[in-house]
């Protein structure tokens, strides 16, 4: 459940705070973030990609030795993964690509060019998936022969790159914590069961650790508050990654453990199981498509009213207010392509024999 309401908060977040300003070369994407004093600290709790890549490694262990008990090779078992996520990430990225090519020969939209990468945009989040899967040979390594000695490194070796980066105006070198942040996320995952297992005593530790070590990194100054990128700020927390995303991944973990005695009393009641369920078929696809239903969207609303979007104003009470019906129109947009297109998720889905239950 985890795992797919981390992918839904994404989604949501897109759909209800995107503010869409035109220039000369297209549209710009911008979040009320920039406009709202104090708002950046519910991006300690809305950016959830910390948690995400850290259930990911969890699941990826365990199936993992499932797999291998059926008789798997690690290499078929890896395979496997790369291709369940890189053919439809792949052709969607390739359509889009395609198709904004067409169209701005056809229609010389200048601006064309601009749409199509906020549309792929997201999927950089797939790419990065995409290598830690391909490197769980190695990661699984590093887990067996050091264990935790692993993640103590890698979040020094992230560390490393951020004093390199500020202290000496490497930049280039910063983008190696992509690699290393969300390596590290992934490969805490390893631990989950050994942290459910020491008590709920833990819990609670992990959570204060990790939120101390936010708000100290973030008061200090060296860091923006935010936990997503925000236009006007001189850097970004997230590109590349930033050691804030290791104390953030630290605070949700605690947080994960403190919710999941109460969670899974929840999850073993019918409703809840048909939530799950529901919510773990469907996050995958409406997050690879849920772009695409804006832009979508925004053509019907363009053709409706006869020109773009065009969100000049700053965000004000009414904004606000129109922020749940904002992420109708994307939604009606999104359902007709995940029906077209989506099938390979809609299956009735045979993860339940190589994932670990909720």
């Amino acid at each position: 459940m985890l795992r797919a309401m981390s992918l839904l908060v994404v989604v949501l977040w897109h759909w209800a705070f995107t503010i869409l300003v035109w220039g000369p070369d297209g549209p710009e994407a911008t979040s009320p973030l920039g406009f709202t004093s104090g708002l950046w600290i519910a991006t300690w709790l809305l950016q959830v990609l910390p948690v995400f890549f850290y259930i990911g490694g969890y699941v990826h262990m365990v199936s993992w030795e499932r797999a291998k008990a059926r008789g798997t090779t690690l290499a078929a078992f890896v395979g496997s993964r790369l291709r369940q996520l890189a053919v439809p990430g792949g052709a969607l990225l390739l359509t889009w690509v395609v198709l904004g090519g067409v169209l701005s020969t056809m229609f010389n939209l200048r601006w064309m060019g601009q749409v199509v990468l906020l549309v792929i945009s997201p999927l950089w989040f797939l790419a990065v998936y995409l290598v830690l899967i391909a490197l769980l040979p190695f990661s699984l390594w590093l887990h067996r022969r050091f264990d935790l000695l692993a993640l103590i490194w890698m979040g020094g070796a992230a560390m490393l790159v951020d004093v390199l980066r500020f202290r000496y105006g490497l930049e280039l070198l910063g983008w190696l914590n992509m690699l290393l942040v969300w390596g590290l996320a992934h490969q805490a995952g390893f631990f989950y069961q050994r942290l459910a297992r020491v008590g709920r005593r833990f819990g609670p530790v992990v959570l204060w650790v990790g939120l101390f070590a936010l708000a100290g990194l973030v008061f200090s100054g060296l860091y923006p508050g935010s936990m997503v990128g925000v236009p006007g700020d001189r850097l970004s927390n997230m590109a590349p990654p930033t050691f804030v995303i290791v104390a953030l991944l630290a605070f949700q973990m605690g947080a994960v453990e403190v919710l999941r005695p109460r969670m899974q009393v929840l999850l073993q009641r019918a409703r809840w199981q048909r939530f799950n369920d529901v919510i773990n078929r469907f996050a995958l696809p409406l997050f690879l498509f849920h772009t695409t239903g804006m832009a979508l969207s925004q053509v019907v609303t363009w053709l409706i009213q006869g020109s773009p979007v065009n969100d000049t104003t700053v965000p004000d009470v009414g904004w606000w207010l129109e922020r749940p019906i904002a992420v109708i129109g994307p939604l009606l947009c999104t359902l007709p392509v995940i029906a077209l297109f989506g099938r390979y998720w809609m299956r009735h889905r045979t993860e339940k024999a190589t994932s670990p239950p909720p």
